[in-house]
């Protein structure tokens, strides 16, 4: 499995298919908005979309952006884990 980045998405893919993605927004220049977080059903329970969000992290920490997690999913990923807060907008 890979995560591709695509416009304001991370597509996650089992070869040709697509099984799951995270989608943001820009806030601004200095913020990014995870809105949607998706992995398909039959994949789940493998921490596949903990990966999506934490592809987002690092992606916001290279590019020196905080993130408002507004989808639930990632809302509740950044309350558990405190080695999100350097990036969370709070």
């Amino acid at each position: 499995m890979e995560i591709v980045e695509e416009k304001n998405r991370f597509a996650l893919k089992d070869g040709d298919k697509e099984i799951g993605e995270m989608t943001w927004s820009d806030a601004g220049t200095e913020r990014m908005i995870i809105d949607h977080t998706f992995v398909d059903p039959s994949y789940r329970g493998q921490g596949l979309a903990e990966k999506l969000v934490a592809k987002g992290v690092e992606k916001a920490r290279k590019e020196n952006k905080k993130i408002i997690p507004l989808c639930p999913f990632a809302k509740k990923e950044f309350e558990q884990k405190p080695e999100y807060r350097d990036v969370w907008n709070r």
